[in-house]
């Protein structure tokens, strides 16, 4: 495996990660980190959840990437950390793992995992699409907040600090693993910030689905797998892909690949490569209200250029729609706010 240190790609000064971030993740993301004494919650946690342990039983076990053990991803993720403009270099190990898996773990210094069946699968650009998507995950915060909110919901079940339970759960569930899921198309984005690939940045998607044999599979046809599935079936299958979503925290790869097409089309892509990108220096300036109101104007337009016969269903009766969709970014904004300040009012119950 070779780098490509030829190739000339664009470099993001001073980028935020809000560049990268879909909507409905920049919303929960922005709440979480305006909540009063967050980071004390996230220290306790940290603590609570032994990510020393977590880091120690990865340096005792796996392989830790340095210039001198497997250089090629520690240039690759050299490369991703210059393009993105940052100082935050997260630790990086390669597990035996025949799994395809990649993942970000974490709370006061997040790093980052992958397995050696993912190294055996891809090659080099299309790790660079991985290695810049585990590395936007962990500038946005994604392994601290998710670590913290899953675990929470994992405890709440068994400790009465937390008044849900049944439905309340599963309702609170099903909003995080949207914010999941949206956190992972985020992740997508800085990939290919980072390689600049987009062949690339679809192949990561069509090996994880069908494995090794990319000869044998089409990347126009990959995607048309995508309009295939949004558009077939009838109001049976909009209902079963509800289901089969519902408790997944990671989108599917044949559509993480369509959501990838959707934002360069929007043409979004193209103008941060252009310099036109939002700065770090501007997220002092941002409004809780104004993130939420992007995230309705996304989920809205999706619903409005939506084929699922369920969703073509419901817009064909009339409904007002734009009123009820208004709510989701407030929903995702309003669960992570609770369970945080859930979570602040037992720690200073526990301090007393």
């Amino acid at each position: 495996m070779t780098t490509s240190p030829d190739r000339i790609r664009t470099r993001f000064p001073g980028i935020s990660t809000r560049a990268w971030e879909h909507p409905a993740d920049r919303t929960a993301l922005v709440t979480l980190r305006t909540l009063s004494g967050f980071d004390t919650i996230l220290r306790t946690l940290s603590g609570l959840f032994q990510e020393r342990q977590h880091r120690l039983l990865y340096l005792a076990t796996a392989v830790r990437v340095d210039e001198r053990q497997f250089r090629s991803l520690h240039q690759l993720r050299q490369d991703c950390v210059e393009i993105l403009d940052t100082t935050t270099v997260p630790e990086m190990f390669v597990m035996q793992d025949p799994t395809v898996n990649a993942f970000t773990i974490g709370m006061d210094r997040p790093f980052i995992v992958l397995t050696t069946g993912l190294i055996d699968l891809m090659d080099t650009e299309e790790l660079r699409f991985v290695v810049g998507h585990e590395l936007g995950h962990a500038l946005s915060g994604h392994a601290v907040y998710r670590t913290m909110l899953m675990h929470l919901l994992r405890i709440s079940s068994s400790i009465g600090w937390m008044p849900v339970g049944g439905w309340a759960i599963r309702a609170i569930v099903a909003a995080l693993m949207e914010w999941s899921r949206k956190s992972e198309l985020s992740g997508d984005r800085a990939g290919l910030l980072c390689g600049q690939d987009v062949d690339a940045s679809v192949r990561v998607h069509m090996k994880t689905a069908g494995g090794t044999w990319i000869k044998e599979m089409d990347h126009g046809a990959f995607l048309m797998q995508a309009d295939d599935y949004e558009r077939s079936g009838d109001l049976r299958d909009g209902l079963l892909k509800l289901l089969n979503l519902e408790l997944q925290s990671h989108p599917f790869s044949v559509l993480r690949a369509a959501e990838l097409r959707s934002w360069i089309q929007s043409g979004e892509y193209g103008r941060m490569l252009d310099g036109n990108y939002p700065r770090r220096e501007q997220d002092r300036d941002i409004r809780i209200g104004d993130e939420i109101k992007e995230a309705a104007r996304v989920y809205k337009q999706n619903f409005d250029q939506s084929e699922d016969p369920l969703i073509k269903t419901v817009r064909n009766l009339g409904h007002d729609f734009g009123a009820a969709v208004n709510t989701v970014g407030q929903e995702v904004n309003d669960v992570v706010s609770k369970v945080g300040r859930a979570f602040t009012d037992w720690r200073g119950g526990g301090d007393r």
